[in-house]
């Protein structure tokens, strides 16, 4: 039987005449990894991160995108805080400072609005593509700043800051430290369930992660490490399906404890490293202590703050006292006024509820919220110590943990499940029966 003219004609044509397709998805995935890639990069302004993301935002837009109810209150909540630092803002509009300020937190504004609607959609596959990116920066900026710490090819005059202290490829030490603990906790989890083909690889990655954290000599960074990471394991172990990943969690955790602690103890051999980690491992510094240190200036500012319901306006703590006021939640109240300072702690409450709920209940999107609300909840705790409302990774955090909260809920309804949650030891299977 002779075939269709159609089909011969098709056979005839050349493989390589054949017209190529550009998936839409895969330009909005490649132009994302960027823009979350080089988030890992400040030294510079605009950032590639800010170019990127002014790229990634109308891509993302043009194809259309769903609004889940469970994001609008969240949203709700941004909105109030960002008119409430607007107002504060009007009296000392004609100041340049406070006015930069104030846009460049609605621009991060901006930035928690796309991520808590992009990670709404095609959740696993876009939280795993940020992971990734992220890591990947963090892991670049770390290994430079390590470089740097070496004096490798001469660049460390060029990165290493005021008194020793890295800060890789961001300006401030501190902020450099505390951006490798989201892409840390993605490789300890990748570790400790078994997903990275290439152990020793993955390994290798986060033990330059935690070097480049100890370098940064911040104390915080330090703890929030800490904190994250463990946060990381005892939820993995807890939520362990089997007794046989459970004895896998116990070894890995204890195997990256045995080579962060040789790694540190191989730095601290410099008598000036030495010296120097006793001297910022201290509680306290010289600009904590005293009525007009970072502490004293906290006190001081609350019964002013009282009597000033609008606060001091944006960036104007530091024209009273002469500093940041160091602790993001009295900054809050100092920026934003008195409603500002409230929706901000109440965004943090309702954050750690729906965090914590997202870590333990069972659901598709548990192991992803176990390596974001960690480092999220890491961040937080900073907050009471350092300003952490500019931090690109905090607002990445926060749309993520919205964005796996309202997947969570669209598959809930998807499969008929009640609203609350499931037990971390239950499947869908007995929750239905």
């Amino acid at each position: 039987m002779t075939p269709p003219a159609s089909a011969i004609s098709a056979l005839e044509v050349p493989a390589a005449r054949q017209p190529r397709r550009v998936r839409y998805q895969r330009i909005v995935n490649a132009v994302f990894w960027l823009f979350i890639f080089f988030g890992m990069m400040s030294l510079i302004e605009p950032s590639p991160y800010d170019l990127f993301f002014l790229l990634a935002l109308p891509i993302w837009f043009i194809g259309g995108f769903c609004v889940h109810r469970t994001s609008m209150p969240i949203l709700l909540a941004w909105t109030i805080f960002e008119l409430c630092g607007f107002l504060s803002l009007m009296p000392y509009w004609d100041e340049p400072d406070p006015r930069i300020y104030q846009f460049q937190s609605f621009y991060l504004y901006m930035t928690v609005v796309f991520f808590t609607f992009f990670f709404a959609e095609r959740t696993k596959e876009r939280a795993e593509i940020c992971l990734r990116a992220f890591t990947a920066g963090a892991f670049v900026s770390a290994f430079v700043s390590f470089a740097s710490y070496l004096d490798v090819g001469g660049i460390g005059a060029a990165l290493i800051t005021v008194e020793g202290r890295v800060a890789g490829t961001f300006k401030d030490p501190n902020v450099f430290g505390s951006y490798l603990i989201l892409g840390a906790a993605y490789l300890l989890q990748s570790l400790l369930l078994g997903r990275s083909r290439r152990f020793l690889f993955t390994a290798f990655g986060l033990l330059i992660l935690l070097i480049g954290v100890f370098i940064s000599f911040s104390r915080g960074s330090w703890g929030a490490l800490v904190i994250a990471l463990a946060l990381t394991t005892i939820s993995a172990f807890v939520t362990a399906g089997t007794h046989l990943v459970r004895i896998r969690i116990f070894r890995v955790s204890a195997l990256v404890l045995g080579l962060g602690l040789v790694a540190i103890l191989g730095l601290l051999a410099n008598e000036d490293v030495r010296d120097f980690f006793f001297q910022r491992a201290a509680v306290t510094q010289d600009y904590d202590e005293g009525p007009t240190g970072r502490f004293g200036n906290q006190v001081r500012s609350i019964p002013m703050l009282l009597e000033r319901p609008l606060g001091f306006g944006p960036l104007r703590y530091r024209l009273v006292f002469d500093l940041e006021p160091h602790n993001s939640y009295i900054g809050a109240f100092a920026n934003d006024g008195w409603l500002g300072g409230f929706t901000w702690i109440a965004i943090v409450l309702s954050t750690a509820f729906v965090g914590f709920r997202l870590m333990f209940v069972r659901s598709p999107y548990r192991q992803l919220a176990q390596v974001f609300w960690p480092a999220l909840f890491a961040f937080l705790l900073q907050g009471f110590q350092i300003d952490v409302d500019h931090w690109r990774q905090v607002f990445l955090c926060f749309g993520a943990i919205w964005g796996l909260e309202a997947a969570r809920q669209r598959w809930l309804a998807q499969n008929k499940l009640p609203t609350h949650a499931l037990r971390p030891g239950q499947s869908t299977q007995d929750q239905a029966a």
